[in-house]
């Protein structure tokens, strides 16, 4: 092991630390900080985990795949001593409980770790609709045109149902009352007044490994991936599966750029196609990022008033500032700055 491969391994995981408490799961932290000194202490985690060479280990994220990983055992059934000393059954991480029980998974489920790190997070937080539907709302009252939605980065494809769920945003309720999914968010500054249905003609997504939601442990991993003491978000994506597997909608395997290039090749008469994504863009190559923005740069050129372009993006722009929400609609082509938010969306600033 090279000297600088754990140093940036264990930074990873102190800077997943910081974000973990910062963003309300202090189980999490305490589990990262833990599994970082048993790694910096050649215990079980150091021989599973002797160093990293996929590329950098924050970039990779990590320590959300084995905190990922771990929480999938607690949630399988395999494991109800574990499962026992996880949010929900405990209030907050144990050490004198938890440790034994870890070092001996970190063994004995060896392989199962194994599997799990060599893959990519899969998340798809259903909050984030509380964002980007009011740029969906400004597209709307815009064009006049029901919206052809072309998400990538859709994972699962839960997004995709947003106008399915339910919403408390500030002072305004939207959406089916009886949805299994309601999300609260707090709204705040000068929030759009949402109009009661927005038509989506046609949803599609794209992923570059997709969560079959017909598949038991791709869900059971999908789960995972929330945090555990989260328990409004695990009810939210709970809400969610059981609503998208009625109807699965339909997310496209395969290499971000080539899809968006072929889905905008054509300009789409009597819809407003709307390109969007929801932190996505800072895990994509560069080189795919740039064949994007030349595929809506070209497709930009075609937009008409009869076949709208919008590419809407909830990104971090600036490094250590909140998500912001990013419109840029097309013919006309002027970007505007919408909002900006918590980045799971449990508040939304409007500007």
């Amino acid at each position: 092991m090279d000297d600088g491969g754990g140093d940036a391994l264990l930074e990873a995981f102190r800077e997943q630390v910081r974000w973990c408490d910062k963003l309300g799961s202090p189980f999490t932290a305490r589990l990262l900080e833990w599994l970082a000194d048993d790694w910096l202490a050649g215990g079980a985690l150091r021989t599973l985990l002797p160093t990293w060479s996929a590329g950098p280990p924050g970039q990779d994220l990590v320590p959300l795949r084995l905190a990922g990983a771990l929480h999938a055992l607690a949630l399988s059934g395999r494991h109800p001593e574990l499962a026992a000393a996880y949010p929900p059954a405990a209030a907050a991480f144990d050490a004198q409980v938890l440790a034994p029980r870890l070092r001996q998974l970190l063994v004995d489920e060896a392989g199962h770790l194994r599997a799990t790190l060599a893959s990519a997070p899969q998340t798809n937080e259903v909050m984030r609709s509380a964002v980007l539907i009011g740029g969906y709302a400004a597209i709307a009252e815009a064009t006049r045109l029901p919206l052809a939605l072309r998400e990538i980065g859709a994972s699962a494809g839960l997004n995709l149902l947003w106008d399915r769920f339910h919403y408390t945003l500030g002072a305004q309720t939207w959406g089916d009352a009886a949805s299994p999914v309601h999300i609260t968010s707090d709204w705040r500054g000068q929030p759009p007044t949402l109009p009661a249905r927005i038509a989506v003609a046609e949803r599609r997504g794209n992923d570059l490994r997709p969560v079959a939601l017909s598949d038991p442990a791709a869900v059971l991993r999908l789960r995972s991936y929330v945090w555990p003491d989260q328990a409004a978000r695990a009810a939210r994506l709970q809400g969610a599966i059981a609503l998208a597997q009625r109807d699965l909608p339909c997310v496209d395997g395969g290499d971000a750029a080539a899809w968006v290039e072929r889905e905008l090749a054509a300009p789409r008469a009597g819809v407003a196609t709307v390109l969007l994504h929801s932190i996505v863009w800072q895990y994509l190559p560069g080189a795919t990022r740039e064949r994007i923005e030349a595929a809506v740069a070209a497709a930009a050129q075609r937009a008409t008033q009869a076949a709208p372009l919008a590419w809407l993006r909830m990104e971090f722009f600036a490094k250590d500032a909140p998500a912001e929400l990013r419109l840029t609609l097309w013919p006309e082509g002027r970007e505007r700055i919408l909002a900006r938010s918590h980045p799971h969306g449990e508040w939304v600033e409007w500007l």
